[in-house]
Formats: C-alpha cells, sequence, structure tokens
C-alpha cells in the first residue's frame, strides 16, 4: 500500500469515528518521560484528560494509569464514544451494553480515576490494580449523553466540554479530520495538551498562526521519522506484526507530536556556518557566489536548515521541515510564502512562470522564473519571544 493511501485511510477511519488506529505504548512512554527530564513535576498534581480514547483499551490510559503514582497524577479522565468497536469488551461495564433504544451500543462512557493502589494485595499497584477498581466501584465510570448535535462522548458534546474545563492537561490522538476544530477548542479554553496530528497541520491558516505566535510546537519526537500505529487484525495493508502482542503495525509518515508544553529540545540551539562558509563547503550551495534570492520577496532561498547562514540579519525562506529544528529563542517565525510576498503578475511578465497560489519564486537566469515549494521565512532572533504558553 503506499504511503498516501495509507495516510488516506486513516484520515478516513477518523473522519468516520472509526478509532481504529491506536498509538502504540512505547511512543507514548517515549514522548511523556522527555517532558519530564526537561521538568519532573510536568504532571504532578494535574489532571490529565484523554477525551478521544477508549478506556482500557487505549494505550493513553494505559501508561497513565499504570505510572498514575509516579507522575503524581491528580486524576485521570478518559472517555470513550458511542458505538466505540472496543469500549466495554472485556466485560468490566456491561450496563453500558444495554438498553437505550436505538443509541449506538455500547454506551459513551468516562472512566475517572482520582487513585490508584495495591487493589489484589499482591504488593505492588499496577494496572491490573486499575482493572480491579473499576470492577468494584461504578461510580468510577459515568455515562456520556449525546444531543441532536452529537453523539455520547463526543469530545465537542456537552459532557465532553464539562471534563475538558476540569482538565489540566489533555494527552490524546484526535480524530485528523477535525483536528482544526480539536486544537481551538484547546485553545479557547486554555487548556495544556500533548497531542498527534497530521505533519501537514503545520501549514493550515488557523494552526500555523499559534506556532508562529510561539502558543503550539512540535514535540520531543522527531517528526521526519512517522509514526507506527497499532491496527485491527481485518486491515489488510500493515508496515510488520508485533512479535511481542501479535498485532498488526502500520506505518504513517505524517503524523507527529504537538504540544504547548515546554522540553528541552526545543531550546537546543543550532550550530551554524556563515554565509561563506556554507558556500564554500555546503553540497547544494558549492559553486554559487551567493544565495538565491526570491523574485516577489526580500529574502533568500536556504534550501535546508544546515544552511541557515549565522551572520546573515535577513528574512530567510526555509522548508517547512525546519519546525522540528525550530528554537524560539535563536530564531523567530515572520510568516510563510503563503502570506508574505507579492503576486508575480507585479514582478514579471506573463508566460515567464508557472502561476498557482501565494509561493516564493526564484530567477533561472534566462527569464523565466521557478515556483518554490511552500516555505517558512525566519530571522535570527532580535528580541526575547514575544508570547509563551503558560505552564
Amino acid at each position: 500500500m503506499t504511503r498516501n493511501s495509507l495516510n488516506r485511510g486513516l484520515g478516513a477511519a477518523r473522519a468516520a469515528k472509526k478509532d481504529e488506529f491506536y498509538t502504540q505504548y512505547d511512543d507514548i512512554q517515549k514522548e511523556v518521560e522527555a517532558y519530564l527530564e526537561f521538568d519532573p513535576d510536568t504532571f504532578r498534581g494535574q489532571v490529565v484528560y484523554c477525551n478521544c480514547d477508549d478506556p482500557f483499551e487505549s494505550n493513553f490510559f494505559k501508561y497513565f494509569a499504570a505510572n498514575f503514582n509516579t507522575l503524581g497524577l491528580k486524576k485521570l479522565v478518559t472517555t470513550s464514544y458511542d458505538g466505540s468497536p472496543i469500549a466495554g469488551q472485556l466485560t468490566l461495564f456491561p450496563e453500558y451494553s444495554e438498553g437505550n433504544g436505538k443509541r449506538k451500543k455500547p454506551k459513551a462512557l468516562a472512566v475517572i480515576i482520582d487513585h490508584v493502589k495495591d487493589e489484589d494485595g499482591d504488593g505492588a499497584a499496577n494496572i491490573d490494580d486499575v482493572k480491579l477498581f473499576l470492577k468494584r466501584n461504578k461510580a468510577a465510570r459515568i455515562p456520556l449523553k449525546g444531543d441532536d448535535k452529537y453523539g455520547g462522548g463526543d469530545f465537542r458534546s456537552a459532557d465532553c466540554v464539562e471534563l475538558l474545563k476540569q482538565a489540566d492537561i489533555v494527552v490524546t490522538n484526535p480524530p485528523f479530520s477535525l483536528f482544526r476544530e480539536y486544537v481551538a477548542q484547546l485553545v479557547e479554553h486554555s487548556k495544556r495538551f500533548l497531542i498527534i496530528g497530521n505533519t501537514n497541520s503545520i501549514t493550515y491558516k488557523d494552526i500555523f498562526p499559534l506556532i508562529k505566535d510561539n502558543w503550539m510546537w512540535l514535540g520531543c519526537t522527531n517528526f521526519n521519522v512517522g509514526m507506527f500505529f497499532e491496527v485491527p487484525d481485518h486491515w489488510g495493508h500493515f508496515h510488520h506484526i508485533d512479535r511481542e502482542t501479535g498485532k498488526k503495525i502500520a506505518r504513517v509518515s505524517s503524523s507527529c507530536w504537538y504540544t504547548n508544553i515546554d522540553h528541552g529540545r526545543r531550546h537546543q540551539p543550532l550550530s551554524l556556518m556563515t554565509m561563506a562558509e556554507n558556500l564554500k563547503f555546503s553540497k547544494n550551495l558549492r559553486g554559487k557566489a551567493t544565495y538565491d534570492r526570491y523574485a516577489n520577496y526580500d529574502g533568500i532561498e536556504v534550501g535546508n536548515y544546515k544552511e541557515i547562514p549565522s551572520d546573515y540579519d535577513g528574512s530567510m525562506g526555509v522548508p517547512i521541515t525546519f519546525i522540528d529544528k525550530y528554537n524560539p529563542d535563536q530564531f523567530e517565525i515572520l510568516g510563510s510564502s503563503m502570506n508574505l510576498g507579492v503576486p508575480m503578475s507585479q514582478v514579471a511578465q506573463k508566460g515567464s512562470y508557472l502561476p498557482g497560489g501565494p509561493r516564493f519564486y526564484i530567477a533561472n537566469g534566462d527569464g523565466s522564473y521557478r515556483r518554490m515549494y511552500d516555505r517558512i521565512v525566519i530571522r535570527h532572533r532580535r528580541t526575547r519571544p514575544a508570547r509563551k504558553a503558560t505552564k
């Protein structure tokens, strides 16, 4: 299966609310613990809300429940949605598959944990104790109502919004097709978050400004490697089968973590050469007398973050992938090729360039121009970051 078709498959599954792509436990553990290296108290005393997950099947729930005491959580809240293919399948919650007319079964529920202790007396507090606690305590799980607009457990429903208001940090893998709306809700309620999204979301008109203004950034895991997800047995195309669990694993290259929680990686400065050194030693620039300049914007073209000159104070267009290396203490984002520059019709004759949407162009030297891929425009920071998400 091609990478694009797999990505479309993931998007279609999310759009249909068939939550069949599950984030792997190791990926969650790796990402979360990177924040603890920067601040060991990141989650201490916090209410963590996983509002796009199926309690007891979601690895987000499993990780935070198993590490409840280690992280020092105040409360863990996880919600499912009406008709979830796995919620309640372990017969932990039989009452949510009974009655209620035409409503999809199992019915949506929220699982709420405010402590994890040794329930089975084996001397350790772990996920088995959480399971036993939930069996014994119906009060730890509550039904979620829907309305005419949203089904039970939908993150936009009144019940789920109320739970969101009570949360400190949201951690989940939301529907890719609703990513804009999902992030907008988090911003509206001023929530800290750690979520998974499509890498292309960086360029969205309602997401890019959040990144530009330092309200949102990439997580710790390198976003150029993609992510692996557990998929159901009926999924025909997959990357490999996990040796330990026997589950099918699919790779989605266009996936990464987004957050507004600070971490050490975003403060690591890039080590750069001067413009003269880059022109002399860089493979891509070798033989050039100067960096290429855009025809319709006052800035230079930098095709790789390694070629950012340390001694150039002006505007530079860099690939979108630079965001993974972005250090707000070292650089500032001015905008992108989608909102900067003038139309080529103002600087060149018709027919000398390939027309299209907002883009930067570079002269070929023969009277024609080539259109560049989307670029983020940066410059070396002159002042301290103006705005930051609060803890």
